[in-house]
C-alpha cells in the first residue's frame, strides 16, 4: 500500500518553493533580470577562492578511491579533530573529536538529534517564527511539535508563553538563531533566560531537557549584534550546523552534530548518531567535501553583501510605511505585510514581479518573508517596485 502521511503531503507543498518555480517560468518570459526573485534562500556569494583551490588540490593529488569512498560512520576522523578544534578556539569550549558527528546539511543534523534525545510520543518546543520545515522534521520522527507564539515586538523569546507551553512531556527545545525567517538574533539575556527555565522544568520533572540549536547562519551576524552560542549557555545543547550559507556551498551539503562537551554522555549521543544513520539513511557525507571543508573551517565566503542588502530594503521599507523588526543576521527579513492577508498581499507583489513568501507557514499570518541573497544591484533596482506595490495601500 502507499503510505498515506507521505501522499497527503503532496497537497500541502513549500510555497517558498512554489513561488521560486513560478520566479523560474516567469523570467523566461521577462528575462531573469527582470524578476526580482526573493523566495528562496540561496546564497548568491561565491565560495571562498581558498575551498575552490583546495578541492583542485585534492582531485589532482589524491588517489580515486579516498576522494570519493564512504567516510567512516561518524565522518572522516580527520575533520571531526580539526571542527572539534575550531569550535574550541571561537568559543572557548573543551569541544573533542568524540564531541562532533558529520552530516549531509543542517537538515540532517536535526534529523539525528531529534532520534538521540527523545522517543515517539514526546514533544519538541519550539519558536515561532519558524522555518515551515520543522513540521515534518518533528512529526516524521513521531513526535509531538507545539509552536510557543511570537514576540512579534523583537522576535525574541515570550518566556511567559513559553513556561506555560513547556509541559512535561517537553523532552527538546528546537531553537534557530540567528532565525529563518525574521534575522532576529537570541541575546545572552534570552538565552540566559531560557536557560534558567529549562533547569527549573528539568528539576520540577526530574528528567532532561535538551535544546536543540539549529545554526546554519551563525556566521552571517551584523555589526553591533549579541549573538552568544547558545551551547556556551545550556549545558544539554546539541548544535546542528551546515556549512551551506557559510561557504555558499548549499548543494554540497555537509554539516555535522556538535554535543556539547559539558552535556551528560555526549560521546555516547555521538555514537548513537552512527546507529540512526542506519535507520533514516543519512550515512557517510561526501568525503571530498569533508577533506575541502578541513582546511576552511576558519573562513568564510564574502557575507558582508548581506548586510549591504538589508540596509537598502529595511531603509526603504520603513520610509514606505512598512513595520519591520530590523535584522540583525541571516539574508532575510520579516516584514508586516500591508493587509492582514499576507497571501493576498504577496499575489499582489507578483503583479510588480515581486516574489515574496507569506509568514502564514513560518507561524506567523500577516508577515511576509524577504530573502535578499541577491545581486546588490538587483536589490536597488528592486526598490521602485517596492513603491509600486506600497502605494496601491495608500
Amino acid at each position: 500500500m502507499i503510505a498515506e502521511i507521505y501522499r497527503n503531503m503532496l497537497s500541502a507543498k513549500s510555497v517558498i518553493r512554489e513561488t521560486f518555480a513560478y520566479g523560474s517560468m516567469r523570467a523566461e518570459e521577462i528575462g531573469y533580470e527582470n524578476v526580482f526573485d526573493y523566495s528562496l534562500g540561496n546564497p548568491s556569494v561565491p565560495a571562498p577562492e581558498k575551498l575552490t583551490k583546495r578541492l583542485i588540490s585534492l582531485l589532482e593529488t589524491k588517489s580515486p578511491a579516498e576522494l570519493h569512498g564512504y567516510s567512516p560512520t561518524l565522518g572522516n576522523q580527520e575533520v571531526r579533530e580539526a571542527v572539534a578544534k575550531s569550535l574550541s578556539d571561537r568559543f572557548h569550549m573543551d569541544y573533542k573529536t568524540e564531541h562532533i558527528f558529520m552530516t549531509s546539511g543542517a537538515a540532517s543534523s536535526i534529523a539525528h538529534a531529534l532520534r538521540a534525545v527523545t522517543v515517539p510520543g514526546d514533544t519538541v518546543l519550539t519558536f515561532a517564527p519558524y522555518f515551515p520545515e520543522y513540521q515534518p522534521y518533528v512529526t516524521l520522527a513521531g513526535l509531538n511539535l507545539k509552536i510557543v507564539p511570537p514576540d512579534l515586538a523583537r522576535f525574541q523569546i515570550d518566556f511567559k508563553m513559553m513556561e506555560d507551553m513547556l509541559t512535561e512531556d517537553v523532552a527538546a527545545v528546537l531553537i534557530n538563531t540567528p532565525n529563518n525567517p525574521s534575522g532576529t538574533a537570541y541575546t545572552t539575556e534570552t538565552l540566559e533566560h531560557m536557560a534558567k527555565i529549562l533547569h527549573e522544568k528539568e528539576a520540577e520533572y526530574g528528567h532532561d531537557i535538551y535544546v536543540i540549536s539549529d545554526e546554519p547562519y551563525r556566521e552571517i551576524i551584523f555589526a553591533g549584534t549579541d549573538s552568544p552560542y547558545p551551547a556556551s549557555i545550556y549545558d544539554k545543547t546539541i548544535t546542528c550546523y551546515s556549512f551551506s550559507k557559510s561557504l555558499s556551498i548549499p548543494g554540497e551539503r555537509l554539516g555535522y552534530v556538535a554535543v556539547a562537551p559539558s552535556c551528560p554522555d555526549a560521546g555516547l549521543l555521538i555514537d548513537m548518531c552512527g546507529q540512526i544513520s542506519r535507520g533514516i539513511g543519512h550515512n557517510c557525507p561526501s568525503s571530498l567535501i569533508q577533506m575541502a571543508v578541513k582546511d576552511v573551517l576558519y573562513d568564510t565566503a564574502d557575507l558582508s553583501v548581506y548586510e549591504t542588502n538589508m540596509n537598502l530594503l529595511y531603509e526603504k521599507l520603513t520610509e514606505l510605511g512598512f513595520t519591520c523588526v530590523k535584522p540583525q543576521g541571516t539574508f532575510y527579513m520579516f516584514p508586516k505585510a500591508l493587509e492582514e492577508d499576507a497571501g493576498a498581499f504577496c499575489r499582489k507583489a507578483r503583479e510588480h514581479d515581486l516574489l515574496l513568501v507569506p509568514g502564514d507557514t513560518f507561524g506567523c499570518p500577516g508577515y511576509f518573508r524577504i530573502s535578499y541573497c541577491v545581486e546588490t544591484e538587483k536589490v536597488k533596482r528592486s526598490l521602485p517596485a517596492f513603491e509600486k506595490l506600497a502605494d496601491r495601500y495608500r
